[in-house]
């Protein structure tokens, strides 16, 4: 993490308007902070934020105009405050899908945000916004939020490294939610090392979010050089290993080889875990936004209003089967974690498709973008497990691929060893 707030601020000046990265720029209020810096262990870091983050001072807008006439946020959000404490100093905030439901980060309001390597593709969502201004170079370390997989699929779909941790263990207290028991604060950066001591910044328990309780917390950073001796890890076949294009599954490969891992496990009903995932996210979005769907529903991105629409239509039995197989498959995963510590899957079943574009073809099927983007990784956060996306290197010129390493709950140690190692055999892109 070595650029300074004055040089982010002039890369955020040089290349947003071309790539919309950012909703807002805190120019005057950064470069004061900068000045104001003493010490800590983030000191004079750069960062940005998602913009459904609280801000003290500002409106929180989560992609939306419906919130635009909301009173300034009276403090910020506790992640927020955590950077700050540490030194870290906040540049602005980043574009988004609208209320955080989407995967391709083309707001309706705001405009697109476009990929760096790319700027006729997406940058994936929803914190399309803060994964592109980490891969373009303006900020090395942002937040963004998880729910079925919106740190993971843009830091895939940008090149950058992208952390999930395990529900609860950050605080999302300032977060304006999308789905109460499937959010997540997470993290991106250009290293494993930068997410893990971000990371260990952010940890803590904090009685403004019911979730995020006391656990054992032990720093991340300084286990990156422990290497993987001991580790038991496989690659996810069956479900994990179909449904993409042949490149995202050579990745894994190249992973694998690098790990000297040859070893592989299917998954039972992962199939089901993307159902009943999508399922809950949908009836949990539209209860938390009934009241404006009722009243505001024409000032919603239609993407977002038509699915909240149909949700509040899904029988609760439904419901109440997809929460009664959440424990099921959670059952099956801690079986799966009685023979292995870290699972690799891909990130995502594509590189990044362009903007605008609906469908693509895989294995002879054509299938929706927006539906197939969180295939990989909703299965993981239907039960809160800890995730990463790492960028894989390329041939020059090609499109970033990410790859994803897992864990059982509250070994986030675990996913960044092997992040770690992954960079050290050069397998990773730099």
């Amino acid at each position: 993490m070595t650029i300074s707030v004055a040089d982010a601020l002039a890369r955020i000046e040089a290349d947003d308007e071309r790539l919309n990265c950012f909703t807002s720029v805190y120019r005057d209020e950064a470069l004061a902070a900068a000045n104001a810096v003493e010490r800590g262990p983030l000191a004079g870091i750069p960062f940005a934020v998602k913009n459904l983050y609280d801000v003290g001072g500002r409106t929180t807008l989560a992609g939306s105009k419906i919130y635009a006439d909301n009173p300034p946020a009276a403090r910020d959000a506790t992640t927020v405050a955590r950077l700050k404490a540490a030194g870290a100093v906040l540049v602005g905030a980043t574009n988004m899908d609208e209320f955080a439901f989407g995967f391709t980060t083309e707001n309706p309001h705001n405009g697109p945000t476009r990929n760096p390597h790319d700027p006729a593709r997406i940058a994936g969502g929803s914190s399309g916004g803060s994964a592109a201004a980490v891969a373009a170079g303006m900020v090395p370390l942002a937040l963004g939020s998880d729910t079925n997989g919106s740190v993971r699929v843009p830091a895939a779909l940008c090149g950058v490294h992208g952390l999930k941790p395990t529900y609860g263990r950050l605080s999302r207290a300032g977060v304006a939610p999308l789905a109460w028991s499937f959010d997540h604060v997470g993290v991106f950066a250009r290293s494993s090392r930068e997410a893990a001591r971000a990371y260990d910044t952010l940890q803590g328990p904090d009685a403004d979010d019911p979730a995020c309780t006391d656990r054992s917390l032990e720093p991340a950073e300084p286990v990156l050089d422990d290497g993987i001796s001991g580790l038991r890890i496989a690659v996810a076949g069956g479900y994990f290993g179909t449904g993409g294009l042949a490149e995202v599954f050579a990745a894994v490969g190249r992973a694998a080889d690098a790990l000297g891992v040859a070893e592989s496990i299917d998954i039972p009903d992962a199939d089901r875990a993307l159902a009943a995932s999508l399922l809950i996210t949908s009836a949990e979005g539209a209860s938390l936004h009934l009241d404006e769907i009722r009243n505001r529903a024409e000032e919603f991105d239609p993407h977002t209003s038509d699915r909240w629409i149909a949700a509040t239509m899904i029988p609760a039995t439904w419901v109440h089967d997809a929460q009664r197989f959440r424990r099921r498959f959670r059952d099956i995963m801690a079986a799966v974690f009685e023979e292995f510590d870290v699972l690799i899957t891909p990130t995502t079943a594509f590189p990044a498709p362009e903007l605008g574009q609906g469908r693509i073809t895989i294995d002879g099927r054509d299938v929706p973008v927006r539906g197939t983007l969180g295939r990989f990784t909703a299965p993981f956060s239907f039960i809160g497990l800890p995730a990463m996306s790492v960028p894989m290197a390329v041939e020059p010129g090609a499109l970033p691929l990410g790859v994803q390493i897992i864990a059982r709950p509250y070994d986030e140690a675990a996913v960044l060893r092997v992040a770690a190692a992954l960079e050290k055999t050069g397998a990773t892109a730099q």
